[in-house]
C-alpha cells in the first residue's frame, strides 16, 4: 500500500541529489516522496529479523482476530470488560496492519519509498490507533473501578448502552485526531530532504522535513498529547489509586488475591502501553533517530499488540472454557 522500491526511483532533472551511504537524499521544489531507512545496519541478521517480524504480524493479527471471534461465539464472554477487550484487540489489529507490513518490505528491501499522502495516512492510522487506545484503557479502568470499589453499581452503570456509547464516542474522537493529523501535515510545506531516518512515518520525523513554519502545529500537537494522553493517564492512575485502597481493605488473602485477578491484566497493558509512550516521546533523541529509539518504538508499535491477547488470555478462565468449547464443537 505505501512501500516503493527507492532503488529504481528516476528523479526529476531540477532535482539536487545527494548520496550519503547509499541513500538519495533529494532537495526540491516540492518534495512528493520521503525515504523511511528502516534498519539500515542489520547486515547478517536481516533474514531472521525479517522472519522473527513475519511470525509476530501472524501471532499479532490471527491472535487478536481470535480473541474477537471467540467473544462473539461465546455467550459467557459478552459482558462488558470482555467487550472492551474486543475493542482493543480490533485497534491492535489496525496498527499492526498500519506499520508492521511495511516494515517487512524496508527490512527485505533495505529501505522504502513512500509517497507524501500514504506518509500522512500512515501516521494518521498510527495516531487513531493509539489515542484511541488511550481512550479505552480510561474506560476499561472506571470499568474496574466499578467492579472492585464499587459492586453494586456496576450493573446499574456499565450496561450495554453504556459500552456502545462509550465505544463510539472513543472510535470519533480517534477519528477527529486522524482528521486533525492529515490536514495539519497536508497543509505544510515540504522541500527537502526527504530521509525519513525511521521505520514507519512518525510525527516528528515529518515535522522536520518540512519547510513550513511549523511552531503552531507544535502547539497543536502539545494540546492534543495532554487531552488524548496526559489526562486519560491521570484518571488511570487515580482509578487504580482507589483500586488499590479498597483491596488493602478486604480481610482476607484470597479475597485481595482475587480482586487483584480482575484487574491485574489491564494494568500490565497499561504499564507497557504508557511505559513505552513515555520513555519513547519524553525522551526524544536529537537530529536521527537512533536505533535505541527505534526499537523502543518497536515496543508499541510491534510487541504491544502482540502480547495484548496473551495477557487478556493466559490465566482467565473464561477465555480457558471458551477455547474448550470450540475444541469440543468442532471434534
Amino acid at each position: 500500500m505505501f512501500a516503493g522500491d527507492f532503488k529504481s526511483k528516476l528523479l526529476h532533472p531540477d532535482i539536487i541529489t545527494n548520496n550519503t551511504h547509499g541513500i538519495e537524499v533529494v532537495y526540491q521544489s516540492n518534495v512528493t516522496y520521503f525515504i523511511l531507512t528502516g534498519f539500515p545496519d542489520l547486515k547478517g541478521i536481516k533474514i531472521p529479523f525479517f522472519v522473527a517480524l513475519f511470525f509476530i504480524f501472524c501471532a499479532t493479527f490471527s491472535g487478536n482476530l481470535f480473541i474477537m471471534v471467540l467473544f462473539l461465539l461465546n455467550t459467557t464472554l459478552q459482558s462488558p470488560m470482555y467487550f472492551f477487550i474486543t475493542q482493543l484487540s480490533l485497534f491492535d489489529i489496525i496498527l499492526t496492519t498500519d506499520i508492521l507490513p511495511n516494515l517487512l518490505y524496508i527490512i527485505l528491501h533495505d529501505g522504502c519509498t513512500i509517497s507524501l499522502a500514504g506518509c500522512i495516512i500512515q501516521f494518521s492510522l498510527f495516531a487513531n490507533a493509539e489515542v484511541s487506545e488511550c481512550f479505552l484503557l480510561t474506560v476499561m479502568s472506571y470499568d474496574r473501578y466499578l467492579a472492585i470499589c464499587k459492586p453494586l453499581h456496576y450493573n446499574c452503570t456499565i450496561n450495554q448502552a453504556f459500552c456502545i456509547k462509550s465505544v463510539i464516542i472513543v472510535w470519533l474522537l480517534g477519528f477527529k485526531i486522524m482528521l486533525l493529523d492529515s490536514i495539519s501535515l497536508g497543509s505544510l510545506y515540504y522541500c527537502g530532504p526527504n530521509i525519513i531516518d525511521h521505520f514507519f512515518c512518525d510525527f516528528q520525523p515529518i515535522l522536520e522535513l518540512s519547510c513550513s513554519d511549523t511552531s503552531w502545529i507544535q502547539i497543536q500537537a502539545i494540546v492534543i498529547v495532554f487531552f488524548c494522553v496526559i489526562i486519560p493517564f491521570v484518571i488511570i492512575v487515580i482509578s487504580y489509586i482507589y483500586i488499590v485502597l479498597t483491596i488493602l481493605k478486604i480481610k482476607s488473602i484470597r479475597g485481595r488475591q482475587k480482586a487483584f485477578r480482575t484487574c491485574s491484566s489491564h494494568l500490565t497493558t497499561v504499564c507497557i502501553f504508557y511505559g513505552s509512550l513515555i520513555i519513547v516521546y519524553l525522551f526524544p533523541t536529537n537530529g536521527q533517530l537512533d536505533i535505541l529509539s527505534k526499537v523502543l518504538s518497536l515496543s508499541y508499535t510491534v510487541m504491544t499488540p502482540l502480547l495484548n491477547p496473551v495477557i487478556y488470555t493466559y490465566r482467565n478462565k473464561d477465555f480457558k472454557n471458551a477455547i474448550k468449547k470450540i475444541k469440543l464443537y468442532f471434534k
